[in-house]
């Protein structure tokens, strides 16, 4: 039996898994309930037992947390929690604790998703065993990827969200302009996130409306201004996009995941992402056999998490 968790600045999710495929008994537990990890793991796993799983014995974890984990020590920049990984493991009675990147966790996710966890954006053929992008708009703007490695993937970590903005159109250029005159460099997580939508409605219209409003407008077709907006976000994420499959060579396809992009529907499946994506002049026709999905399933960091603490066991032996 392991326990996996997928910890964000508001909720923590938990999961138990006894075999390599299905969860037991997810639960999502508000972060501001605990005063530290620990005792959010151990209410979980207390609840857990019972309603009759059996946890007495478990020995391996692992957590994915939305935060940078370099060291030993883990301060989130989300949440007040702090912790010690080899303290926490020690606490928990644990052989093995793994705490991972959550965006690595989701990266790892990919090449073990079914196809009811992803919708297909455009065409494209998927080959097996190559590189497989990913991005990921939410509170900022994630990148990632897996290459193979003999019978195993290998998860990247980097800062691709940080690249600098390049646009494509007129327009974008004055997007780009106007955003100068606030931040001198300006990313592409600038645009390409929640403060994004904000910041590009701001560009294009002179006002200021936070991101939650503007995709409720745009969704519900009471605002062309906001549709405008959400039509422009999902463009530079197709270029965006292609720039990352182009650097990674990810001809196991292209993900998107995140918070944003899903709640959009069909004003995301029916935008000129695709086109963008396939719009790199001589480098067009490579992208165009390059398959795009659309993250579905609803706990795809646990996934992948569980992948990467198979893999570290199987290491230490």
């Amino acid at each position: 039996m392991k326990l996996l968790a997928d910890v964000g600045g508001t909720n923590a999710r938990f999961a138990l898994q006894a075999g390599a495929e299905g969860f037991d008994d997810i639960e999502v537990l508000a972060c501001a309930d605990y005063p530290s990890l620990g005792e959010a793991m151990q209410a979980y796993l207390g609840k857990a037992a019972g309603r009759g799983l059996a946890v007495a014995g478990l020995r391996h974890a692992a957590i994915a947390i939305a935060n940078p984990v370099e060291e030993d020590r883990v301060s989130m920049t989300n949440h007040h929690w702090s912790f010690s990984i080899e303290e926490l493991r020690q606490q928990q009675g644990l052989d093995t604790l793994l705490v991972v990147n959550d965006f690595a966790a989701l990266a790892m996710s990919l090449p073990h998703l079914a196809a009811t966890g992803r919708e297909r954006i455009g065409g494209g053929v998927e080959l097996l065993n190559r590189p497989i992008g990913l991005i990921g708009p939410g509170t900022g703007l994630g990148v990632s990827g897996v290459i193979p490695a003999g019978k195993r993937w290998i998860a990247l970590a980097g800062e691709g969200g940080h690249v600098s903005f390049a646009p494509s159109t007129k327009e974008e250029v004055a997007i780009l302009e106007a955003l100068w005159g606030e931040y001198g460099h300006v990313s592409a997580e600038r645009l390409l996130s929640g403060m994004g939508l904000e910041l590009i409605h701001w560009a294009l219209t002179g006002k200021r409306i936070d991101a939650p409003a503007i995709t409720g407008a745009a969704i519900d077709g009471s605002s062309a201004d906001c549709v405008k907006t959400v039509q422009t976000f999902c463009a530079v994420l197709g270029s965006v996009a292609g720039n990352v499959a182009l650097t990674l060579g990810a001809t196991g396809g292209m993900y998107i995941g995140g918070g944003i992009v899903p709640r959009l529907g069909k004003l995301f499946t029916e935008s000129s992402f695709r086109t963008r994506f396939e719009d790199k002049g001589r480098l067009s026709p490579y992208l165009a056999r390059i398959p795009t999905y659309l993250i579905t399933e609803q706990y795809p960091a646990l996934r992948g998490v569980s992948a990467m603490l198979t893999d570290h066991i199987a290491a230490l032996k």
